[in-house]
């Protein structure tokens, strides 16, 4: 089963609790997902570094209930 658009942000917010989340499906199908990811935890971490705890947060099912996850990253302005 496919996780949901809200469980993405969910658990991402859960991991990362000032992250601001925007999120898109990328296919109409809630299997294929855009995420841009704003935290102030990335600040002077490299850009895999800042994938990495985006990742972290979503878990295990990265790469299996969480098909595809297109990710950008960012630090607040």
């Amino acid at each position: 089963m496919a996780m949901t658009g809200d469980e993405i942000v969910s658990r991402i917010k859960a991991g990362l609790p000032d992250a601001q989340v925007t999120l898109t499906d990328l296919a109409g199908d809630d299997n294929h997902w855009a995420a841009h990811v704003v935290s102030a935890a990335f600040i002077g971490m490299p850009r895999v570094a800042q994938h990495k705890l985006v990742y972290a947060a979503i878990g295990a099912d990265m790469g299996g209930a969480l098909h595809a996850l297109q990710l950008t990253t960012g630090i607040p302005k």
